[in-house]
């Protein structure tokens, strides 16, 4: 029997679960080429996310020439060192072994960006809370990552950056502002449990508190 439009059957609602369930943070990838209709099947999320006052900021850029990836890694190599100098003891032994980064193995990376000069709707929302263009910007990465996992595909988005180097050599216009990098491409493994909670550094919270007012 189908379901009326907009209403899910409970085995599409379980799968949905286990699809969220599987979303990770992937650092390890097989350095395979992923097909390019494969990614613009992908990148269609982005046409259904959400956006304050319909503004749809976000901005795109894919690096794919030699001299950009080499900046951007650099970006990370020096962000990485001083990320590990301000830790110390156990913690600082720990950092140093963590794979942070996907970006020497990864076939894709996306540039994304935050217009906060963009015309579009008319800054409805985001006069009172202009951060809300670069939430909208979050919500549709997410929406971006659970499809490609439903593909096979995995995301790492690497946080380890100076944004405002990055912005620098990948010369964007001034109005756009960094909200991540995302290395795309084949899992090298299949775990659903973070990398970083296996490798000891953090755990999980077992629940989720909500308070009341």
């Amino acid at each position: 029997m189908t379901n009326p439009p907009g209403q899910f059957s409970p085995t599409f609602r379980d799968e949905l679960a286990e699809l969220m369930r599987w979303r990770r943070d992937v650092r390890r990838f097989l350095t395979a080429p992923v097909p390019a209709d494969l990614v613009t099947r992908c990148l269609s999320a982005f046409a259904s996310a959400l956006s304050v006052g319909l503004s749809e900021p976000w901005r795109l850029l894919r690096v794919e020439s030699p001299e950009a990836r080499q900046a951007c890694h650099a970006n990370f190599r020096g962000s990485n060192a001083k990320a590990l100098a301000g830790q110390s003891g156990e913690k600082a032994q720990l950092y140093s072994q963590l794979k942070l980064s996907g970006m020497a193995e990864a076939p894709l990376h996306l540039a994304v960006f935050c217009d906060d000069g963009t015309s579009k709707g008319s800054g409805l929302g985001a006069g009172t809370m202009p951060e809300t263009r670069a939430y909208s910007v979050v919500g549709a990465i997410t929406l971006f990552w659970l499809a490609l996992r439903a593909e096979g595909l995995g995301l790492g988005w690497v946080s380890i950056l100076d944004p405002d180097r990055l912005a620098r050599d990948l010369a964007v216009p001034d109005s756009w502002r960094f909200i991540g990098y995302l290395c795309i491409g084949w899992p090298e493994e299949e775990n659903c449990v973070p990398e970083l909670e296996r490798s000891g550094w953090e755990t999980r919270a077992a629940t989720l508190h909500v308070d009341t007012r």
